[in-house]
């Protein structure tokens, strides 16, 4: 994929049980949702992250799909253990963020994380986000709505 779209290749290093969800999401979720949503596919697929001065993607980010009748989607994202603690899921997030609520039918992204993951947790509060729980699986949950003045 990455040579397809004129990326250097990545050399990326992923946790095991990250890459398991990401296997699991390309066959069960992005795939088959693309496919079925084509017309909104950018609600069902992973952006890639990508490093300018190298031109090497170092993650991903991307929606759990299209909003619901509430005006909510999830946020997701994962970065490279080797690019880790740079800034780049903060910048990679306030940017899906903001083109998300551009979009008339969003008005709350939702943002979940492991308890023990606090460098995610810095990520969504330094983006708006706020401390709304905990989900049905047992993660931290937080939401960000859409001011008024988007």
């Amino acid at each position: 994929m990455e040579q397809c779209i004129g990326l250097n290749i990545s050399t990326m290093q992923v946790a095991p049980d990250y890459q398991a969800e990401i296997d699991d999401a390309m066959l069960n979720f992005w795939l088959p949702k693309t496919l079925e949503h084509p017309d909104k596919y950018y609600w069902y697929t992973s952006w890639e992250i990508v490093l300018k001065s190298t031109n090497v993607s170092i993650g991903g980010i991307g929606f759990a799909g299209y909003p619901n009748e509430d005006g909510e989607t999830q946020v997701g994202y994962m970065i490279d253990e080797l690019q880790q603690r740079n800034g780049y899921a903060t910048e990679a997030l306030q940017t899906i963020v903001e083109w998300a609520f551009q979009q008339d039918e969003v008005k709350i992204i939702i943002g979940q994380t492991p308890s023990d993951n606090l460098a995610s947790q810095a990520t969504l509060l330094k983006n708006g986000f706020v401390a709304d729980g905990e989900s049905e699986e047992r993660l931290l949950r937080f939401k960000r709505v859409k001011s008024l003045s988007l």
